[in-house]
């Protein structure tokens, strides 16, 4: 009997998004600034006694055929590694899982892959791991997400990625010393808005409006390039503007990206001494980042008391097999 168990982290998009959308970058490249976090989905692969399934996430699905797998990830990720009967697969999260603007689809279906290849007996490179996770959700699935969780899930670590117009991406570390790193952890914030959504109904509006909406994402495209200069050169103060000039810019860009609720929890972090912020992931929902000078802190979170805090840090580390047993 064989298991395998991967770690694959969540992320932090400082700058960029929207840009990773083929509808924008085919036409003019896209690129974000972005981070994993020390938040993570762990995914377990087992070998079953039989030639059965066993596939448990919220909920417990037993089959017989890898075509009944009702679970859209797991199902695409199993026919893609040729790992199609005889496991039992069980995902883990540290946070929810949908709904949060953490990247968590794109990081589960890095994991699957990751794990899955692993208990196969033959691993993929980060490169190959994050392309093929694009085609389950983008292509064969047909979500209407960018490419930029992918990447960053199976790659790690403060990266600069560009999205070309010919398909290929370039993920460039951005290289800064150990206290701009530890400033970043200890600088941002991040807040729960109580709200799930669907961020497919955001993208799909999103990704109608990119030929209308070109000079936002060109800002937002320029905005990922300034925060990578700017952290090249230990200079990581200047994320709250980012942060602040980006949320004004994505906010434009479809209409359920942001709403009075959120509005109002943005505007009390502001006067409590935040220096920027957005709304994470597609927007409409989850969680609300900000940049804040430590001694504005206190004030900001008493601002935001009502809402919950997820305390987090920056993670060097992208999808990895942390378990194996033959």
């Amino acid at each position: 009997m064989m298991m395998v168990m991967s770690r694959t982290p969540l992320r932090v998009s400082f700058a960029g998004g929207g840009t990773d959308l083929a509808a924008y970058y085919k036409e003019h490249g896209g690129a974000v600034t972005s981070t994993a976090i020390n938040k993570h989905i762990y995914v377990v692969v087992n070998e079953r006694f039989d030639d059965s399934i066993r596939v448990s996430y919220s909920k417990t699905e037993i089959v017989d055929s890898v075509d009944a797998i009702q679970h859209e990830l797991v199902r695409e990720a199993m026919k893609k590694t040729g790992v199609i009967s005889g496991v039992e697969i069980t995902t883990i999260a540290d946070i929810p899982s949908r709904g949060t603007g953490l990247g968590s689809s794109s990081t589960l279906t890095v994991g699957l892959l990751n794990a899955l290849y692993a208990f196969h007996g033959e691993p993929r490179s980060r490169e190959r791991l994050a392309r093929e996770a694009c085609e389950i959700e983008i292509d064969l699935l047909g979500a209407p997400i960018g490419k930029q969780d992918q990447y960053i899930a199976a790659h790690g670590g403060l990266q600069h990625i560009r999205f070309n117009r010919d398909e290929s991406v370039f993920v460039d570390p951005i290289i800064c010393d150990s206290e701009t790193k530890k400033a970043l952890s200890q600088n941002l914030l991040m807040f729960y808005t109580g709200i799930t959504r669907k961020s497919h109904e955001v993208l799909t509006e999103q990704k109608e409006n990119t030929s209308r909406k070109k000079e936002n994402l060109d800002a937002l495209k320029e905005l990922a390039s300034v925060a990578r200069d700017e952290l090249n050169h230990n200079n990581p103060v200047v994320l709250g503007e980012v942060l602040r000039k980006g949320w004004d810019l994505k906010k434009q860009l479809a209409s359920g990206i942001s709403n009075p609720d959120i509005d109002a929890m943005y505007t009390k972090a502001r006067d409590a001494g935040a220096a920027g912020g957005k709304i994470l992931g597609a927007g409409g929902g989850g969680f609300l980042l900000v940049y804040a000078d430590p001694e504005h802190h206190w004030p900001v979170r008493q601002a935001l008391k009502d809402h919950r805090e997820l305390v987090f840090a920056l993670d060097s580390q992208g999808t990895k097999i942390i378990y194996v047993e033959e």
